[in-house]
């Protein structure tokens, strides 16, 4: 475990959810949050920003963007020095920023870079750009002590979350996984209660939920919710 390991949220603006995808009849506002991980062997960005798009998709996000260079400049870093970057999915809101990244090793699932490459699921520039820099994981893998690769698939299936063990406990960066923090809360108390033996019939979860909980998290953090998960009775008296 790197001890003085610390992570940070960084906004990268917004977009407007249309009714038609929110299950409501009502849009919604999101946020588009990336993550910097300062580690003893260097920095690793967890998602991008909103990259750019067609008019189309403007039009029907109406994404507001913040510039990754000033989002990491708040931070008192810069671009050049970002070690590695990690895309939980390869969408235009979570791998924007990769073009200003070229000749970074970039991380991502095997099955993910496929999908996004065979068309119709992002923006080639996107993806393949000078200096474009890929190292394909499949599955689960230790990229830096105390730090994991794990999939979560569900929203795409090479969805994956980044995994941090601080001293003070495990944060879990994940992504799209769960578009909301109750939204995993949720799924997380399913499990809890089939693991109880609670008769049937009960809400479904993840599997890798299981994967997850043997990290034992302590934090866990979303690309589209400024809410924060945490284990009941662990907010008090921090």
């Amino acid at each position: 475990m790197e001890k003085n390991m610390a992570v940070r949220r960084l906004d990268l603006g917004y977009f407007v959810r249309p009714a038609s995808e929110t299950g409501g009849s009502q849009p919604r506002v999101e946020p588009v949050l990336a993550y910097l991980v300062r580690h003893g062997k260097g920095l690793i960005l967890f998602d991008t920003g909103i990259g750019s798009a067609d008019p189309e998709t403007e039009a029907h996000y109406r994404p507001r963007r913040r510039a990754l260079q000033d989002a990491l400049s708040a931070s008192g870093v810069a671009l050049d020095d970002i070690s590695m970057v990690v895309n939980c999915h390869l969408h235009f809101d979570h791998c924007g920023g990769n073009p200003l990244l070229g000749g970074t090793p970039i991380l991502v699932q095997d099955v993910e870079l496929a999908t996004a490459r065979a068309g119709d699921y992002t923006f080639d520039e996107l993806i393949d750009f000078p200096g474009a820099t890929y190292e394909e994981v499949a599955g689960e893998t230790e990229v830096w002590p105390g730090v994991w690769i794990v999939p979560t698939p569900g929203h795409t299936e090479g969805h994956q979350s980044l995994v941090v063990r601080q001293g003070d406990g495990t944060v879990v960066l994940a992504g799209q996984a769960h578009d909301f923090a109750s939204h995993f809360a949720s799924e997380q108390l399913a499990r809890d209660a089939a693991l109880d033996g609670a008769d049937q019939p009960l809400p479904p979860y993840q599997r890798w939920l299981d994967r997850l909980a043997d990290f034992d998290p302590r934090r866990v953090l979303f690309a589209h919710d400024c809410s924060v998960w945490e284990p009941p009775g662990t907010a008090e008296g921090r």
